[in-house]
């Protein structure tokens, strides 16, 4: 069974960077692409950010600029670049691998921004 463990997660201040790194149990890129989703309690789960194998990426347009998905595969880790945070990011990060429909996901990382 693979598992993924987040972790950098914390209290910053608007205008702040966090780095959040997904640890999984195997190679990365094993079952497709790895991503990043964000949830807040009550709401839906949103796709951030995928990384390719192949170093291709994408973010959703409010991170676009300030958000940097990227990879060590000798580490076995992904990592989530979050610069300029801003108040409305404030949410539980999750990684995830192979997708949102069938893919595997960490436990999430919590990430406050607040003044």
């Amino acid at each position: 069974q693979v598992q993924l463990v987040e972790s950098g997660g914390g209290l910053v201040q608007p205008g702040g960077s966090l780095r959040l790194s997904c640890v999984t149990s195997g190679s990365i890129f094993g079952r497709g692409a790895m991503g990043w989703y964000r949830q807040v309690p009550g709401k839906e789960r949103e796709w951030v950010a995928t990384i390719t194998s192949g170093g291709f990426t994408d973010y959703v347009s409010s991170v676009k600029g300030r958000f940097t998905i990227s990879s060590d595969n000798a580490k076995n880790t992904i990592y989530l670049r979050m610069n300029n945070l801003k108040t409305e990011d404030t949410a539980v990060y999750y990684c995830n691998m192979g997708g949102a429909a069938y893919g595997v996901w960490g436990q999430g990382t919590l990430v406050t921004v607040s003044s």
